[in-house]
């Protein structure tokens, strides 16, 4: 679910289901001709696009967060907003990028992205490694009780 696709009142019902945000960043640096970012950005749909379809009910696509080199503060930034997220009641966020960048130090519950430039998303993995962490949540909270 896209977060446009929620209005206030649904938000209210909907929120104890949607527990994970999807954050996609497009990596841009502002250097990119028009080309370029728009191919950047299609990259990160392409990495996206399968985990909205696999997860649409339980996971919500926040606006992406376009411009991020990897430097400290960008990822000052990021990690502002993703403790801004958790903060609105999401318990998971989850980065996507379509390319290979620098998420060291970064606050988010999972990083999707490719090892190497020319890497297409697997989805299987993908899927999986998104079950693997909510599986791992859902025993952290039952360690809790």
């Amino acid at each position: 679910m896209r977060f446009s696709e929620i209005d206030e009142a649904g938000w209210a019902e909907l929120q104890p289901f949607l527990d994970t945000c999807l954050l996609p960043i497009s990596g841009l640096t502002g250097g990119e001709t028009p080309a370029e970012a728009t191919e950047l950005a299609a990259k990160t749909g392409d990495w996206l696009a399968p985990l909205e379809q696999a997860f649409t009910g339980r996971t919500v696509t926040v606006p992406a967060f376009h411009y991020y080199s990897g430097d400290v503060d960008d990822k000052q930034r990021l990690n502002r907003l993703c403790g801004q997220l958790k903060k609105l009641g999401y318990r998971y966020v989850i980065v996507v990028c379509g390319r290979p960048n620098g998420f060291a130090d970064v606050s988010a519950d999972l990083i999707i992205q490719p090892v190497r430039e020319d890497e297409l998303p697997d989805e299987q993995r993908l899927r999986k490694e998104i079950a693997d962490l909510w599986r791992r949540g859902s025993s952290e909270s039952l360690k809790e009780l």
